[in-house]
C-alpha cells in the first residue's frame, strides 16, 4: 500500500487508483489538495463521486475512517441521471466529511444482490464499514446533505 506514512492523525481513505489500480492511503484533511497515486502520480480525485466496484467495494467501504455516502444507480436511469448532478454538488461540497462514492448496478451485480438493492437510485449511508441508512428514490442538494447526517 501507498502513501501510508502520514503523521497526521485525520482519518483517512483506502482506494485503488482509477488509472492503475494501486491501492492508497489517503488522508481525509487532504481531499481537496488533488492528493496524487503513489504508484503512478495521477490524482485520486476526492472531490466527485468514486467509482466502486465488487472487488473494491468491501474494502473501501471497511477501512473509511469518514462516513461513506454510495449512489446505487444505473446509467439508463431517468432518475438516476437526474440526480447525479445533486450527488455531484454533494461530493464537491463535502469533500474530506463523508466519502461519496457510487456503484453501476448493472455491472457489480454482486453487490447491488447483497444489499438488495430494487429500485434506483438508492443511497445508502455507512459508518464504521456498517449500513447506517437507506433512502431510495431520486433526491435534492439538501435532502441528500439531510440523509447523510450534513445540517
Amino acid at each position: 500500500m501507498t502513501n501510508e506514512q502520514a503523521t497526521d492523525a485525520s482519518p483517512s481513505v483506502v482506494l485503488p487508483c482509477q488509472f492503475c489500480g494501486a491501492w492508497n492511503r489517503v488522508l481525509t484533511s487532504r481531499a481537496r489538495d488533488r492528493p496524487k497515486c503513489g504508484e503512478c502520480g495521477k490524482p485520486m480525485l476526492l472531490d466527485r463521486p468514486f467509482p466502486l466496484s465488487d472487488e473494491t467495494f468491501e474494502r473501501v467501504i471497511a477501512e473509511a475512517g469518514v462516513p461513506v455516502l454510495v449512489d446505487f444507480y444505473a446509467d439508463w436511469c431517468g432518475p438516476c441521471k437526474m440526480m447525479a448532478p445533486e450527488i455531484d454538488a454533494f461530493a464537491a461540497r463535502n469533500a474530506g466529511e463523508v466519502f461519496t462514492a457510487k456503484l453501476d448496478t448493472d455491472r457489480n451485480q454482486v453487490t447491488a444482490q447483497r444489499f438488495n438493492i430494487r429500485g434506483i437510485p438508492t443511497l445508502i449511508r455507512f459508518a464504521g464499514g456498517a449500513r447506517t441508512a437507506e433512502q431510495s428514490g431520486a433526491m435534492r442538494l439538501a435532502d441528500i446533505e439531510r440523509f447523510a447526517g450534513i445540517e
